[in-house]
């Protein structure tokens, strides 16, 4: 932390062994990636963008958003979904991709070390094609429909992360 933070608490807490993988498929908005990124340093994930990007990774707005934490975050940069898939073979987990067109909530599915957790850009969510390819694996997170379409992203990516991550820290007490 390049900045000291005096007000901070040391928690209980078992971080996994094996780090959960966060892949944004094609992000447009350069705030909510740098958001995720900052959550990924804050939980040790290792982020993974899919092209094409909606921006570049030198964009202010990206960096001011991600702040002083690149250094501490892992980030893969796939040229398409096959690539991203190739780096992430020998990870031990599986995956999960979140969707407003879920039937299944988040907090049904079973997470372990090492999992993928794989969001959709902010316009149009996930390919159908991917959608269809891990038809059981898709998930979802309940929101008043009747005021909104869906979570900002880096909402989204947060509360499937953490819930994730107090899923692996319940498993190994």
């Amino acid at each position: 932390m390049k900045h000291p933070h005096h007000r901070i608490a040391e928690y209980d807490f078992r971080w996994p062994r094996t780090p959960l993988n966060v892949v944004l498929v094609n992000p447009e908005i350069p705030p909510n990636t740098g958001n995720v990124a900052r959550l990924c340093a804050a939980t040790g994930s290792r982020l993974h963008l899919v092209e094409p990007l909606g921006f570049r990774l030198d964009d202010a707005k990206l960096r001011r958003a991600g702040l002083d934490y690149w250094d501490a975050i892992r980030v893969e940069v796939h040229p398409d979904w096959e690539a991203c898939l190739a780096a992430l073979a020998p990870a031990p987990g599986r995956m999960h991709l979140y969707s407003t067109a879920s039937g299944r909530r988040y907090d049904q599915a079973d997470y372990r070390e090492g999992d993928t957790l794989v969001f959709g850009c902010e316009t149009q969510g996930l390919p159908d094609a991917l959608l269809d390819a891990f038809r059981d694996d898709v998930l979802g997170i309940p929101i008043r429909t009747d005021h909104v379409r869906s979570l900002n992203l880096s909402t989204a990516v947060g509360i499937a992360v953490y819930h994730a991550l107090h899923v692996l820290d319940a498993a190994a007490r």
